[in-house]
């Protein structure tokens, strides 16, 4: 479980994070959902040890991540996994390779350990075959997926997720959402996801959390969202003309 106690970030004289009190539970994908300049990548980044909080707490199953020493932020960073916006591959090397990089950074496997790791990894997420390939001849959902597998080379504990359909069509985005939903439950991670896809929120939103102006204005799952009363995450969540539809359905039925 990752907690957020009373979370501040400000640049210079600029507020950007003001009071920020969230959990984010094992085994749940855990959204964090607000308009572009609300705050949550850079909410994102104080989580992540990207930028350090104005104050605040930070806590990653009881250790207070703000107050650790710089040693023992790294040794914390080897139990996350990260997936960024881009795949963000190493383009000289192969798809198996990818996989391998941060066990060769961080593992103490033997070759033979370390490729075997990430050929299961691949398995995960379906590239069997793909592992002589490079990124560049692979497509996007392709490259994303292994983008996951490097991110669970190494088991962890936390996965955090920027935007991770950005770029992709709405059926490879199905893909990638229903494989982070399933490798959170099947690790039991807590994963934290930025994103502004709404079929992202409705299909595996466990738990979401609506950050607007810097402030935290809603929190629930994918079964309150639709009945939310707060007008700037409805604003959010019927901007798509699909969604202004299911809400003109339900309002009908009533």
């Amino acid at each position: 479980m990752i907690e957020i106690r009373h979370l501040y970030k400000s640049f210079e004289d600029k507020d950007v994070l003001i009071d920020i009190n969230a959990e984010f539970a094992n085994g749940k994908t855990n959204l964090i959902i607000g308009q572009s300049g609300s705050g949550k990548t850079v909410l994102m980044k104080n989580i992540v040890g990207l930028f350090t909080p104005t104050s605040g707490e930070i806590l990653y199953d009881g250790r207070n991540y703000v107050q650790m020493s710089k040693h023992e932020k790294v040794e914390m960073r080897r139990e996350m996994g990260m997936i960024f916006q881009s795949a963000a591959l190493f383009d000289s090397l192969s798809v198996l390779e990818n996989v391998m990089f941060p066990l060769d950074m961080f593992s103490s496997m033997t070759l033979r350990e370390r490729t075997r790791r990430a050929q299961e990894c691949l398995d995960r997420v379906n590239l069997t075959d793909a592992g002589h390939k490079y990124p560049g001849e692979i497509s996007g959902g392709m490259q994303k997926r292994v983008a996951i597998a490097r991110a669970i080379a190494l088991n962890p504990k936390y996965l955090f997720c920027d935007e991770p359909n950005s770029g992709l069509d709405p059926k490879t985005s199905l893909v990638i959402d229903e494989l982070l939903h399933g490798i959170t439950e099947e690790f039991g991670m807590t994963t934290i996801i930025n994103t502004h896809d709404m079929n992202s929120v409705m299909g595996i939103g466990d738990k979401i959390i609506f950050i607007c102006k810097g402030r935290k204005e809603w929190e629930g799952d994918k079964t309150m969202v639709m009945s939310a009363t707060n007008k700037d995450l409805n604003d959010l969540v019927f901007a798509s003309e699909l969604f202004k539809k299911v809400k003109e359905v339900e309002m009908k039925e009533k």
